[in-house]
């Protein structure tokens, strides 16, 4: 048994003062408010965040796109170049920069991650001797980090709705249905050595997966995770080959429910937008990464007015900072509205809508029982330095206030996923071999860029 007591506490139903929080095999079994000071002793507890989508490998290419080409750069350079990067990476490569930034996530605040992983076969798209192998590389990295994995190998056979061939970097997503169901039960196996591990799939997109591949999605049991109405010529291309929108296609052909995460919908009609939030899925937020590649600005006004679930997560890695997406999810209402406190209600700051919102929906979209500081949930538990500059004299929202809109992630104090201590004084346990490895990698990749 493990007891942490907070001067202050986000409860499932409002903010409570000297709240004794005790967890045992790594779920919480009491929460009890008005208690004197016992065990280890924090400043502000949280629910902490969890990173509903993820491409691992993508952070070691990081600030290497930065480059203007012979024409307009776009979602789709990008791409090309991300498959040039990707034919180098061995699965020790993998494993060593799933494990920084896993490190990077939890001293972010994110004690839980869904890992959207296509990254399955070797240069050129032969299968390793273990269709798994890769998925076990993300496996071991969250063994070793302690971070909460959903794992959702990804279903991926086509190069485009015209039913084109894979080609360059794409070969090493690649499966047949009968291949994939093989890699998706040895990935099963690897997660289940996780003590909350959570298996899930991802059929990639409406463009890479047909109609039927994805109609067998949901039967994999767990969270359904797919990319959908991100980029204009997505949509147009859908539209042009099933004549009808991203979105519109998805909900008349598959059961869509709160199973499902759709990742990034930037590209929704209003109707569309109200359609999807009714189905109870949780629209899954890149904020960060949906910038940098230009790809445009989920409708959440709407989407909220509707009553729906949204989480975040660092996609690209370009940035792992959840203050940041969540600050940026904001902004990106308030620059297209031209308002400000977009997201507030009138009984909760714009702060704690956020965290809030997002610490349940990222859950959800895991499968993963946490989301709240509530008995029989996982212990995923942030502690904010309340000692810091930025917090001092701040009270209850206030406090989430200025964490996401003035500070940085240099608050999170403490961390705990599922029980498990991992981020203590604001530095993962484990960061000095994990960062040292993955520098040893780094410095052999930037070379053959």
């Amino acid at each position: 048994m493990t007891v942490i007591w907070a001067e202050t506490a986000l409860l499932p139903n409002g903010w409570a003062e000297a709240v004794r929080v005790e967890m045992a095999e790594g779920r919480i079994t009491s929460v009890t408010p008005g208690t004197a000071p016992e065990g280890q002793r924090v400043g502000c507890l949280l629910p902490a965040g969890q990173n509903l989508h993820s491409h691992a490998f993508q952070r070691a290419m990081a600030g290497m796109t930065e480059r203007r080409g012979a024409g307009q750069d776009s979602f789709w350079t990008w791409r090309t170049l991300m498959y040039r990067f990707l034919d180098h990476l061995t699965p020790e490569d993998v494993q060593a920069i799933a494990a920084l930034v896993q490190v990077e996530m939890l001293e972010a605040g994110f004690a839980g991650v869904s890992e959207f992983h296509y990254l399955h076969h070797q240069p050129g798209g032969a299968p390793y001797a273990d269709l798994a192998e890769m998925s076990a590389r993300i496996v071991a990295a969250a063994a070793e980090t302690g971070i909460g994995l959903t794992l959702l190998p990804v279903a991926y056979e086509r190069g485009g709705c015209d039913g084109r061939a894979l080609t360059t970097g794409q070969l090493r997503f690649g499966n047949a249905p009968d291949r994939f169901a093989r890699l998706h039960e040895a990935a099963a196996k690897a997660v289940a050595t996780l003590p909350d591990g959570v298996i899930g799939v991802a059929p990639h997109s409406l463009r890479a997966v047909r109609p039927e591949t994805l109609a067998a999605m949901p039967g994999f049991g767990g969270p359904v995770h797919l990319h959908l109405a991100e980029q204009v010529a997505e949509v147009e291309e859908v539209q042009a080959a099933y004549g009808a929108r991203p979105t519109e296609w998805l909900l008349a052909h598959a059961p869509v429910d709160a199973r499902w995460c759709l990742i990034h919908t930037t590209q929704m009609l209003p109707a569309e937008t109200e359609a999807l939030a009714r189905t109870g899925a949780v629209a899954g937020l890149c904020p960060i990464t949906e910038a940098n590649l230009g790809d445009g600005i989920f409708d959440g006004m709407r989407w909220q007015a509707a009553g729906g679930v949204f989480g975040v997560g660092s996609d690209s890695n370009i940035r792992i900072s959840q203050a940041e997406e969540l600050r940026s999810y904001e902004y990106s209402q308030r620059l297209r509205d031209r308002g400000r406190a977009m997201l507030a209600t009138a009984d909760a700051s714009n702060g704690r809508v956020l965290v809030e919102s997002a610490a349940r929906g990222g859950a959800q979209a895991g499968g993963r029982a946490a989301g709240a500081i509530a008995p029989g949930l996982w212990a995923d538990l942030l502690a904010l330095d309340t000692g810091a500059l930025m917090l001092e004299g701040r009270r209850e929202d206030a406090i989430l206030d200025a964490w996401i809109f003035a500070g940085d992630d240099r608050l999170v104090a403490d961390l705990w996923s599922a029980g498990r201590h991992v981020v203590q004084g604001g530095r993962h346990v484990a960061r000095d071999s994990i960062e040292a490895r993955y520098r040893a990698v780094m410095r052999r990749l930037v070379g053959v860029m």
